[in-house]
Formats: structure tokens, C-alpha cells, sequence
């Protein structure tokens, strides 16, 4: 099990973690196979709010960025609870992939993404730190400037 209490480092980080967002598409949120479960692409919107869209590099800051991915982490976070019933039964965040909406000159995927994986450092402590692929990439659904899916272990 992750080394912190993450249910409990949600609260003292001051966090509400929102409803699971529902797919927007032919898909599901999650699925899990043994000790493994893995999300699909999670966007930045949050229930009735869309508050980041374009291109990084171009329409937003790094420092924008960052936070579209750190709200990409709070979905994906709200769809653990809801698949697991508490973060708590996360054993550790195996694989992160970050896709951003990038200008053609922009190169700071990494630091973008850094909002997200600092985040599940944040809640589930050393458990939280994770492999990992910041991609450029020309467009995303909706005009997101993030989307990220995830790999977790799991108790049984």
C-alpha cells in the first residue's frame, strides 16, 4: 500500500476531489486486469468548468500548463476513489502518459506534465513516483492543452 494515508493527505492538502468525470465517448474510465488498473485519458475540465484551452507554448504559460495538468491529476484521482472506493487501496502509480497541446516551437512537455506527477508525490508520497512520457503533440480533443492516462497497482 502507498506509505502515506492518501485519503488522509487529500484532506490536509485542502483538496475536493471532484465527481468521476464520465467518458465523453465510446469508452470507459477504468479497467482493471489482476493488480493492475488502468484510466483512460483524463482532460483538465472540471464539472461545469473549462477553464484552460489552447495550445501550451502559444495560448498558455508553462505555469498554465502545469496547473491543466495538476486539474488532469484531480480527475484522475476523482475516478480512482470511484473505481477503488478509497485512494487508500492504491498500492503505487506504476506509468503516467501526458499528452500536450503544443505549439511547434515549444519543448517543456516535462515541466508541463511536472503538475501532474507532482501532485501524486504529493498524495501518495514515494508510492506516488511513477515511469513516465510527456508527449508534444499538434491538438487535443476540445481543444485541451493536457490529457493524461494512468497505470496503478491495486490491492486485490
Amino acid at each position: 500500500m502507498a506509505e502515506a494515508d492518501p485519503e488522509g493527505r487529500i484532506r490536509e492538502l485542502g483538496m475536493e476531489l471532484p465527481v468521476a468525470p464520465t467518458p465523453a465517448a465510446s469508452y470507459i474510465g477504468a479497467t482493471r486486469t489482476g493488480r493492475l488498473l488502468f484510466l483512460s485519458g483524463h482532460g483538465s475540465d472540471m464539472p461545469g468548468e473549462r477553464q484552460y484551452r489552447g495550445r501550451v507554448g502559444s495560448d498558455l504559460t508553462v505555469e498554465q500548463g502545469y496547473q491543466a495538468a495538476r486539474a488532469c491529476a484531480i480527475n484522475l484521482l476523482a475516478t480512482l476513489r470511484a473505481e477503488l472506493g478509497s485512494l487508500n487501496r492504491v498500492v503505487r502509480v506504476v506509468k503516467v502518459l501526458g499528452f500536450v497541446n503544443s505549439s511547434t516551437d515549444f519543448f517543456a512537455q516535462p515541466q508541463v506534465m511536472n503538475g501532474c506527477s507532482d501532485l501524486f508525490v504529493e498524495v501518495f508520497g514515494e508510492a506516488g513516483r511513477h515511469a513516465r512520457s510527456a508527449i508534444g503533440t499538434s491538438c487535443l480533443p476540445l481543444n485541451l492543452p493536457v490529457e493524461v492516462e494512468m497505470i496503478v497497482e491495486v490491492l486485490v
